[in-house]
């Protein structure tokens, strides 16, 4: 049972809201709503947490309509866990998180985002943050995604 963080509803909320914009421009969409009323008991309650499992049921569809719009797994397809190291240079995911990652429910793996995210310390958030953003967050994205788009020599 995992939480999804309050700054993942925000970003769901912004995102219906940019696809769905409210037609009279005061009532919004219903995923807006559902996800407004779970963002604002956040809010009253101090809360940084929304237990996926107990979330409504319209709430949630509208959390993981936004969240299959997010890349995956955030792998650049340099995994420093195949060669012993207990944390991915590239990624920043442990090796149990790369190695689980399709086990995971989204509120698991929009933790990981966050955690690797905070931290920036992987590659994915410096040295080849080209490489992040060219992919498409599969596991192992197709490596012509990567490919020079002028061939080297060519004016």
């Amino acid at each position: 049972m995992a939480g999804i963080h309050i700054t993942d509803i925000e970003r769901a909320i912004n995102w219906w809201r940019e696809r769905s914009p409210s037609a009279d421009g005061i009532k919004p969409c219903t995923e807006v709503r559902a996800l407004a009323e779970v963002y604002g008991q956040m809010v009253y309650y101090r809360e940084s947490f929304c237990d996926e499992d107990s979330m409504p049921a319209r709430a949630k569809a509208a959390w993981l309509g936004w969240y299959a719009s997010t890349p995956d797994a955030p792998c650049i397809a340099i995994c420093s866990t195949a060669q012993g190291d207990a944390v991915c240079k590239g990624c920043g995911r442990s090796e149990d998180e790369v190695q689980h990652w399709p086990l995971l429910t989204p509120a698991e793996k929009r933790l990981v985002w966050r955690r690797i995210t905070m931290e920036s310390s992987a590659w994915r958030f410096n040295r080849y943050a080209e490489r992040a953003r060219v992919a498409t967050g599969a596991d192992h994205p197709d490596a012509a995604a990567f490919a020079d788009p002028v061939p080297r020599g060519a004016p």
